[in-house]
């Protein structure tokens, strides 16, 4: 069914210098691939720090992993946060001090605490008693921090249940870890990515608080909090500015710690380069499931397993955008695959020109974060999801 004229709010997410900028550079480059704008992202990590002066930034490296973004973070002064070896190494590889390292990943194997600890990383997250142990034994001394569990509701993307655990274990971990050997540093907990109910914070501190009085009173004086991530990403959902989560957050640790607050640490990642990112896609197919079907289906050759695995459930909502004219319609997007998941949004509608066809381009926007790093080695043959820095 047709409607309105197509358009597309573009200068909301690129300006139309940027555009053509962006433009000019794809023209004879083979789809799909992803070009970063490290501009952006520096400008991105300054905000933040004039948002959030009270906070250490430990980037998480798995939003982002390319060596150039890396690179200028450290420029920047960052500090990191990986969840593997791997990571660990390419940030030793290129020159990031061990001691601006964190290990926030709870789940490890031994040898991979033993080789982390080899190299000079001492801050280590942890959520259960297993673990506790093999830090004990393979990284004696070090720094722990004690992920609490929540629920993370609000979130387009939650990481409730399968990291941290309730308080009332954490407060027999942070016991553990101490006649251990270890040092209880402090506490941590994620309210879930791309969070859009701030009050989430609040919540999660006011537990911190609990643990920190609870610690304290066996002798135990917990020094830091790490926030985690969650900070907002532009995409097609509304979200609060950053200055918002920043005042309200900032609000939030003084109501409950008063004028003198522990070390905080926060772990952006999503924030920091998502907007950075777009997506040039083709159009492969357009096509019809039944003579009188009501929506068209565009096929594109990027999907789930290129890089858009957050479409999962379609929880994230990219802007797309194609620069075609016409009357508006609206359709069902999915991936280029084999597999019949591979549809990025059928419940949610995306509207785009009725003149759209194969071989247009497309531009998916706010992709910097999650989109190369999740992208699938070989499924089908097809090669991971390129990527330029500009």
């Amino acid at each position: 069914m047709r409607k309105e004229p197509y358009e597309f709010p573009l200068e909301e997410f690129i300006s139309g210098e940027e555009f053509k900028k962006i433009k000019k550079f794809s023209r004879d480059k083979e789809t799909p691939f992803l070009i970063v704008d490290l501009q952006k992202v520096d400008r991105m990590y300054d905000k933040i720090i004039e948002n959030m002066p009270f906070a250490k930034i430990h980037y998480a490296v798995k939003a982002n992993p390319l060596d150039e973004v890396v690179l200028s973070l450290k420029n920047k002064g960052s500090n990191f946060d990986v969840a593997t070896v791997y990571e660990l190494d390419q940030l030793l590889s290129l020159g990031v001090e061990p001691e601006r390292i964190s290990y926030g990943n709870t789940i490890k194997k031994e040898k991979d605490i033993a080789y982390a600890f080899e190299k000079g990383v001492r801050l280590f997250a942890t959520d259960s008693e297993s673990d506790v142990k093999k830090l004990s034994k393979y990284a004696p001394g070090s720094r722990v921090f004690f992920r609490i569990l929540t629920e993370s509701d609000g979130a387009d993307w939650p990481l409730s249940r399968k990291f941290g655990a309730h308080p009332d274990l954490i407060y027999k971990i942070i016991m553990k870890a101490e006649k251990l050997g270890l040092e209880p540093y402090g506490l941590s907990f994620h309210v879930g990515s791309q969070q859009r109910d701030i009050g989430q914070w609040d919540s999660a501190i006011a537990k911190c608080k609990y643990l920190f009085e609870a610690a304290a009173s066996k002798g135990i004086k917990l020094k830091m909090i790490n926030l985690g991530g969650g900070f907002p990403a532009k995409y097609l959902s509304p979200t609060n500015d950053l200055e918002t989560y920043a005042r309200e957050i900032y609000r939030f640790l003084s109501e409950d710690f008063g004028d003198e607050l522990p070390e905080i640490l926060i772990e952006p990642g999503r924030s920091l380069t998502a907007d950075a990112g777009i997506i040039v896609s083709e159009v492969v197919m357009v096509s019809k499931k039944a003579r009188f079907n009501q929506y068209r289906w565009v096929f594109l050759d990027v999907g789930k397993f290129g890089g858009l695995i957050e479409t999962l459930d379609e929880c994230i909502k990219y802007p797309i955008y194609c620069e075609k004219k016409g009357c508006s319609e609206e359709v069902i997007l999915a991936g280029p695959t084999c597999d019949s998941m591979d549809i990025l949004y059928e419940d949610h509608k995306y509207s785009f020109p009725h003149t759209l066809r194969e071989g247009n381009r497309v531009y998916i926007f706010t992709t910097g974060a999650y989109t190369q790093s999740y992208s699938s080695v070989s499924f089908n043959g097809f090669p991971p999801l390129k990527a330029y820095v500009i």
